[in-house]
């Protein structure tokens, strides 16, 4: 596994922009994590489940990444839970 699984994590935080960009309001964490997050095949949702908080504020990915909410800026925001190997 690569660093390039990386932009994976950032295509999934685009995809909850574009929602709430469609959507034309303010979007609430929980419909984007419901319509665009736990559809993602990229979704580790047994870890998610299990450690991202109820709701979830972290989501863990397949991969060495996560998307993580932050509310001040309203964004789903990349983060890294497990070794990159280059």
């Amino acid at each position: 596994m690569t660093v390039d699984v990386m932009w994976e994590a950032w295509g999934l935080c685009d995809r909850t922009r574009e929602y709430a960009k469609s959507a034309g309001r303010e979007v609430p964490p929980q419909e984007m994590i419901e319509k665009v997050i736990m559809t993602s095949p990229l979704v580790d949702l047994d870890r998610t489940k299990r450690e991202g908080g109820n709701p979830p504020t972290k989501i863990f990915l397949k991969s060495p990444y996560g998307i993580q909410w932050h509310a001040d800026t309203k964004n789903w925001i990349p983060f890294r839970h497990g070794e990159v190997r280059i």
